[in-house]
């Protein structure tokens, strides 16, 4: 399986460094920019306005077309060769990243949007609000999941619920969209993220890896209509737009606690 991964987080990238390829360059080929590779495998491709800044610290000072002329680019000029999934990390909000992404996606027939929460009233909130935008644009959500769901202690593995829990689910029931799971805090999964590692094979036996498995379960069951191999476009259709495997994924990050 090969899947793509396309930070459209502008001003605030932090997929290389989730993903450990954040001093990795992006080349040229006669197609376009080539995505980095985050395995030897080549299986999975990334592409993030990370990789064009000097340094971690250095600012992205875009106004809103800036933004839609870079994710225009990124979309029309990366080279992402056959692909299974395109799955685009989005920012928090409604604005410009997710505009932009469904004028460019359109043609593609995007699959859907997978929303993150957090338990508190505040961000669910928010995601309301990213709710509302899907069902406006006419983007199907594919799920919801809740972040940050109850503190598990890494030692008598109890789960305690410092910011409530449940409200995803709640919200899920509210607007009749699948609830995918519970994703709850997990020391480890902090320093695995800080680190590039991966805290799925670093730590196997975790309800974090419990919950993450299933919900990749869940979303595949939901995007998956038969097992035809992916399609051969290699990153653009015919009229300049990217159509490779399944429509692009958004993952919308709503509230307070990132869903990496």
């Amino acid at each position: 399986m090969k899947v793509g991964i396309l930070d459209v987080d502008i001003c605030g990238p932090s997929v290389p460094l989730l993903l450990g390829v954040e001093n990795k360059e992006i080349l040229q080929c006669s197609e376009g920019w080539v995505p980095v590779f985050a395995d030897d495998e080549q299986r999975l491709s990334v592409m993030s306005i990370g990789f064009l800044l000097k340094g971690r610290d250095d600012a992205v000072i875009f106004r809103g077309p800036k933004k839609t002329a870079m994710i225009r680019q990124f979309l029309q000029d990366v080279y992402w060769g056959s692909l299974d999934y395109l799955v685009v990390d989005c920012p928090p909000g409604t604005s410009d990243e997710h505009i932009s992404m469904l004028e460019n996606l359109r043609d593609c027939d995007p699959d859907g949007a997978i929303l993150v929460t957090t338990p508190q009233g505040v961000a669910l909130d928010d995601v309301r609000k990213e709710i509302s935008f899907c069902r406006k644009s006419g983007l199907n959500v594919l799920g919801l999941v809740e972040n940050m769901s109850g503190f598990v202690c890494p030692h008598c593995a109890d789960c305690t619920p410092i910011f409530s829990s449940g409200g995803g689910e709640a919200l899920a029931g509210e607007f009749a969209i699948p609830f995918l799971g519970r994703i709850p805090i997990y020391p480890q999964l902090g320093s695995c993220a800080e680190k590039g590692q991966n805290f799925t094979q670093s730590f196997p036996e975790t309800p974090v890896t419990s919950a993450v498995t299933t919900i990749v379960s869940l979303i595949r069951s939901a995007v998956e209509v038969d097992d035809e191999p992916a399609h051969e476009e290699h990153g653009h259709s015919h009229d300049g737009e990217p159509c490779s495997g399944h429509g692009g994924h958004e993952g919308h990050d709503g509230g307070h606690g990132h869903g990496h």
